[in-house]
């Protein structure tokens, strides 16, 4: 198993989340969360004053999924979530040890 993570742009949740309903995944987690990479940042100006905006509002998605779905959600994220723009995020894969399910009790493969 596998937990695959992206960090996008919030307005591609949407797209985000039709391609991974098209790949036969059922759940994923979406966290509201604020980072920079090379984009580090923006400058903005309000009422006349002008302040730096450091860390830059994204979403991470975090889906579990079997070794042989992986690369085919990894595919489905980065077509979805790219606009071609700095700052469109990033994929992590990690191995996923176990899974469980709370209701049933049932577990890794079962449990997704």
């Amino acid at each position: 198993m596998k937990l695959v993570t992206a960090i996008i742009k919030p307005f591609k949740i949407d797209d985000v989340l039709d391609a991974v309903t098209r790949q036969g995944i059922n759940g994923m987690t979406l966290t509201e969360v604020k980072g920079y990479g090379r984009q580090k940042g923006h400058t903005e100006l309000y009422r006349g004053s002008e302040y730096v905006i450091r860390f830059l509002p994204k979403v991470r998605v975090e889906v579990a999924v079997d070794d042989d779905q992986a690369d085919r959600v990894v595919s489905a994220i980065q077509t979805a979530a790219k606009t071609g723009q700095i700052g469109d995020g990033k994929i992590f894969v990690m191995p996923l040890d176990h899974a469980l399910r709370i209701r049933t009790g049932e577990t890794d493969k079962d449990a997704l």
